[in-house]
């Protein structure tokens, strides 16, 4: 039995996806960033946690790729150039996607008022869009980022462009819009979104 602990309106809910994904038990602690049930054992204040046992793991890309490699499922095998490409995309989605996602939203709400630069918005939907195209490059007639095996990073890239359809900003349409909605429509999704909207 897992818990996973933050709010499921958040990064919470690649894990929340990932748990669905891998059929596992897991119970879930509702919590808003930096409050006292996250700080106490994240320092940052930061969502999501996940808790195995006596052990407490941080950060959602490693959270998910945990649980996949732990369970076998979602992933390739470490070691493999399967796993190297699929570890290439994952570190895409963080640095070129889910990069201007996060300065766009640290500067529309997150920071204090005084600590917001509204100009920079405009250039984070540009380096997103600039990434959409080489999505679009890379996946080309792929089912899934590494081929017909749906893993973790299809799962990040799938809650990054809900993300950014929620940010006011549109994904471009054929290959990356479809992609998207492909990964979007999985049974486990809906069932993490009826879960996140419940909660």
């Amino acid at each position: 039995m897992y818990t996973l602990i933050g709010s499921p309106k958040t990064r919470v809910f690649r894990v929340l996806w990932c748990l669905e994904e891998l059929g596992l038990d897991y119970e879930l602690e509702p919590a808003p960033p930096h409050s006292p049930a996250i700080t106490a054992i994240n320092p940052s204040g930061k969502v999501p946690a996940l808790k195995d046992g006596d052990d407490v793991i941080i950060d959602s890309v490693a959270i998910c790729q945990y649980l996949a490699d732990k369970h076998g499922r979602l992933t390739h095998a470490a070691g493999t150039i399967a796993r190297a490409q699929q570890d290439s995309w994952t570190q895409f989605t963080v640095d070129d996607v889910e990069s201007p996602l996060w300065t766009n939203a640290k500067h529309s709400f997150v920071l204090p008022e005084d600590k917001r630069v509204p100009a920079v918005k405009p250039t984070c939907e540009y380096e997103f869009d600039r990434a959409m195209g080489v999505l679009g490059e890379r996946l080309g007639s792929q089912t899934y980022v590494t081929g017909e095996t749906f893993t973790v990073p299809d799962l990040l890239l799938g809650h990054c462009g809900g993300w950014a359809v929620n940010s006011g900003w549109t994904l471009p349409e054929g290959t990356v819009a479809d992609y998207i909605a492909r990964v979007r429509s999985r049974p486990a999704f809906n069932r993490a979104m009826e879960i996140r909207d419940r909660s």
